[in-house]
C-alpha cells in the first residue's frame, strides 16, 4: 500500500474500515451506524483562499483545534478537511460545520459554501479523487485535485488544481502532519460555536475577521505565530505572501525570531 492512502485512512476513514489495497470506496467513509471521521468545508465558484484562511486560522486561534488539511478539488473549489479521532454522527458533524460557516463565513453567499460529512456523495467523490496520486481517476483535462501546503494555498485561489499529477510523496507528507480532533476537544469547540451562533449580531460583526481579531488581541495560538514566521522567512515563497505574513505578525509586536 502506498503512503498516501495509509495517511488518508489514519485521518479520515471510519474506524474498522476493511478496504483492500490502495482503493478508497465511498462506504469506507462511514461505519455501520452511518458515522464518519471526515468533515469537509468547501468554498467554490469561485474558489478563494482568504475566507478559508480565516477559518483555518480561526479554528486554531479561537477554538484550539489542530489545523485541518487543505485541498483543491481540481475544478472550482478549495477545501478544509477536518479529521475526527472518533466517528461522529452526521447531525453533530453538520452542526459543527454550520457553526464554522456562521462564525467565519457569514458574509459569503451560502450557495458557495459546501458542508460535507458522512455518506455525502460529493465527499466520497473527493476522497476517491484525492487518493489517486497518479491521476488515474481524472478526466483528461490536465487538472488534478490534491492536498496542498498552507503557505502555497494562496496561489491556488484562481486555479484550484495541479497541472500535473500530485504523486504520492508530497500529499502524504502533508497529511502526516495533520492531527485528529479528540472527542473532548470537539465537544468544547461545538459548544463554543453554538454559543456564538446564539448571539447573531456579535457573530455577524466578526464574520470573516475573527482570526485577525484574535491576533490583534494577542490571543492567537502560538502555532499560528510560528507558521506566519516560517512563511515570512521562506525565501522560496512569493514576496506578496511573505509581506502579508509579516503584516499579520505586527499585532504581536513584530516578527520576533524567537517565536
Amino acid at each position: 500500500m502506498s503512503r498516501l492512502p495509509t495517511e488518508f485512512r489514519r485521518l479520515f476513514l471510519a474506524t474498522g474500515s476493511a478496504c483492500a489495497g490502495d482503493a478508497i470506496q465511498a462506504s469506507d467513509l462511514i461505519d455501520a451506524e452511518g458515522r464518519g471521521r471526515a468533515l469537509v468545508l468547501e468554498l467554490a465558484r469561485p474558489a478563494e483562499w482568504q475566507p478559508l484562511a480565516d477559518v483555518w486560522m480561526g479554528v486554531q486561534a479561537e477554538l484550539g483545534l489542530p489545523a485541518p488539511a487543505i485541498a483543491v478539488n481540481g475544478a472550482d473549489s478549495m477545501q478544509l478537511w477536518f479529521s475526527m479521532a472518533a466517528p461522529l454522527e452526521a447531525e453533530r458533524a453538520q452542526c459543527f460545520l454550520n457553526g464554522l460557516r456562521l462564525r467565519y463565513l457569514a458574509q459569503v453567499k451560502a450557495d458557495r459554501v459546501g458542508l460535507m460529512t458522512g455518506a455525502d456523495s460529493a465527499l466520497a467523490a473527493c476522497a476517491v479523487a484525492l487518493n489517486s496520486p497518479t491521476g488515474a481517476t481524472q478526466e483528461t483535462d490536465g487538472r488534478w485535485p490534491a492536498f496542498v501546503a498552507p503557505d502555497l494555498a494562496p496561489i491556488f485561489a484562481e486555479t484550484p488544481w495541479l497541472d500535473l499529477p500530485p504523486g504520492d510523496e508530497g500529499p502524504s507528507r502533508l497529511l502526516s502532519g495533520v492531527h485528529s480532533i479528540k472527542p473532548a476537544l470537539f465537544d468544547a469547540a461545538l459548544a463554543q460555536l453554538q454559543a456564538w451562533a446564539a448571539a447573531p449580531a456579535e457573530n455577524a460583526s466578526r464574520a470573516g475577521a475573527s482570526a485577525r481579531d484574535a491576533q490583534s488581541q494577542g490571543a492567537a495560538h502560538p502555532e499560528a505565530q510560528r507558521f506566519l514566521l516560517r512563511v515570512m522567512n521562506d525565501e522560496a515563497a512569493p514576496l506578496a505572501l511573505r509581506i502579508e505574513a509579516a503584516k499579520a505578525l505586527l499585532p504581536f509586536g513584530g516578527p520576533h525570531p524567537a517565536i
